[in-house]
């Protein structure tokens, strides 16, 4: 079976990302052989619509499943039109994510499990940085 898992790194001793969307790098992995594949987010810096074109992404690549900690509503609908489960895993490696996975103790996503935008962090709606000075910028 082909699963993807969130990572901050490129392979299975990487930790896993919390965030789905606007992780750096998705591993597929054949849990069968656990031959892997570390690929960069290309939505990573996505000025919006990060969680869409990931899932989108991942989707085309051929995941069966998904492992992060945390997805979004709108990921999380391109997963469920295309019947990709999205399993919740926490702190820790890619390889204890997948080992997990294969013991069947992870949760199922039974609905997003974030709000929309949180992988933007400060830059979500109404946080810019802008100064509120007719346009001129923060210094």
């Amino acid at each position: 079976m082909k699963i993807v898992i969130t990572a901050n790194g490129d392979d299975l001793g990487s930790p896993v990302s919390l965030v789905f969307g606007r992780c750096s790098t998705f591993i597929f992995v054949d849990t069968e052989t656990m031959a892997f594949e570390a690929v960069a987010n290309p939505a990573l810096s996505a000025s919006g619509g990060a969680g869409i074109q990931a899932a989108q992404f991942v989707v085309e690549r051929g995941a069966e499943a998904v492992l992060s900690g945390s997805v979004g509503p709108n990921a999380y609908g391109v997963f469920q039109a295309a019947n990709v489960p999205v399993y919740l895993v926490g702190e820790g490696t890619v390889r204890e994510a997948i080992e997990a996975y294969k013991a069947g103790k992870l949760q199922t996503a039974m609905e997003a499990n974030t709000p929309a935008h949180t992988g933007l962090g400060r830059w979500t709606a109404g946080g810019g940085m802008g100064s509120g000075c007719g346009g001129k910028s923060r210094t």
